[in-house]
């Protein structure tokens, strides 16, 4: 782990490192859910401030109302959606950027589905 990007990223102790994995598995266990958890608070900053922006109240909301809204931006807005994989992507090393390049249509649905994930139980 010489890059300095990659330094920066937490142990998930949780993955399980044995099996066969696909391709999009493995990027998804390596790279994508250390950058999520290292950037769990920007995520939590950069939907709040949108929520702030575009004046959507969500505070007063059930978890299932909050689930379905949440769902609901995502799937409409794709300024919110590009500016959350941003914050992860920029994290990306090279290496990995060329990765992501070749999936990227099934990496950007499983990132936005993990930080979905983030935002339902913030």
């Amino acid at each position: 782990m010489s890059d300095p990007k990659k330094q920066l990223r937490p142990e998930i102790l949780s993955i399980v490192q044995t099996g066969d994995f696909s391709a999009l598995e493995k990027f998804q266990n390596e790279v994508l859910r250390p950058i999520i958890k290292l950037q769990h608070e920007l995520i939590i900053a950069c939907f709040r401030h949108y929520l702030n922006k575009y004046k959507v109240q969500i505070v007063e909301l059930d978890f299932l109302q909050k689930t379905h809204l949440i769902t609901k931006l995502f799937k409409s807005d794709t300024q919110l959606k590009n500016d959350c994989r941003g914050l992860i992507i920029g994290l990306f090393t090279l290496e990995e950027y060329g990765e992501y390049l070749i999936l990227s249509p099934q990496l950007n649905k499983r990132i936005n589905n993990m930080i979905m994930q983030k935002l339902y139980y913030s």
